[in-house]
């Protein structure tokens, strides 16, 4: 190989680190809004539940004439307004758990910070330059 071909092997390697650097940084995000739409699912599926129990007690009250089924009734809408507020309760805390780490977490590694420092020219990473 001759050595402009090396140089130019070499110029590629570099940019092809950055890029990866740049999407490594780009797939923890996406990582982190998934997360935070599965934490919504999960209290939209909680809230669901709470609500069939609830309307499942309206019901067994409301249409039954036997003793049984409206005790049950009775049991059922407490029950489901205990999961809607556990269901609240459990999405808060999940969802401060999430913005503490989002908040604690650094993209910038070592490495993208090498390779962002080597793709800066002289004098335009916070260096001086004399004029």
């Amino acid at each position: 190989m001759s050595e402009t071909d090396k140089e130019l092997i070499k110029k590629l390697k570099k940019k092809l680190r950055v890029q990866e650097q740049k999407n490594a940084e780009i797939r923890d995000h996406m990582a982190a809004e998934r997360t935070i739409f599965a934490n919504e699912r999960t209290l939209m599926a909680y809230l669901r539940t709470a609500m069939t129990i609830s309307v499942g007690g309206f019901v067994a009250i409301k249409l039954s004439d036997d003793l049984y089924l409206e005790i049950i009734g009775v049991i059922l809408i407490p029950i489901g307004i205990i999961l809607g507020v556990y269901s609240f309760v459990r999405y808060k805390h999940k969802q401060r758990i999430i913005e503490n780490h989002h908040q604690g977490y650094c993209p910038t590694s070592h490495e993208h910070e090498r390779a962002h420092s080597e793709m800066l020219e002289p004098g335009e990473n916070g260096k001086q330059t004399s004029a």
